[in-house]
């Protein structure tokens, strides 16, 4: 019994490793414009089964630029709203991995003191109601929620400062139900 235990454990072990791996190959390829895409898409499934993947994400050169990047570059398909669903859901991807750091005690503080959710709220501000606009305002507000889950003044306080209530109403008010 203890022998299968042992080989069990060994087994985990070079499995975390091998995950550890894909997840830092998946970072690196970030920062490649043709692989991008689907290092987002990888990464985003893995968020959840992944517990360090925020602080790899925050401390890893250049990632939260090139996510920052992805946010910005659907700015000007937001009025008018040009949006297409392919756009949306890589920057929702984006989003979900902000979403992971939002929610890290390790990273949370310096997420907030970058202030980084002002780049959320464009489209928290948007009206349209076609599926990619609905999708982007769900998933910037997830970002939004995972800093609120954690009964902090810090975040409580900054939230407060900027015009995330007036959005929130107005996405209660024109929002559908998905």
């Amino acid at each position: 019994r203890r022998g299968w235990r042992r080989c069990a454990r060994m087994s985990e072990r070079q499995e975390s490793r091998g995950e550890e791996h894909t997840i830092f190959q998946l970072i690196s390829k970030l920062n490649d414009e043709e692989s991008r895409e689907h290092a987002l898409t990888e990464l985003s499934k893995r968020r959840e089964t992944f517990p360090d993947l925020a602080p790899i994400a925050w401390y890893s050169f250049g990632t939260i630029a090139v996510l920052l990047q992805e946010i910005i570059s659907i700015y000007p398909q937001l009025s008018p709203p040009t949006l297409q669903t392919g756009a949306s859901n890589r920057v929702c991807n984006s989003l979900a991995l902000l979403q992971c750091v939002a929610s890290h005690q390790e990273t949370r503080t310096s997420f907030l003191q970058a202030q980084i959710p002002l780049f959320l709220y464009p489209f928290l501000n948007t009206v349209s109601k076609s599926k990619p606009f609905e999708y982007l305002r769900l998933t910037s507000l997830g970002v939004i929620g995972a800093l609120v889950k954690v009964d902090d003044t810090d975040v409580i306080n900054f939230l407060l400062q900027t015009e995330i209530i007036p959005l929130c109403l107005r996405i209660m008010e024109t929002g559908s139900d998905l």
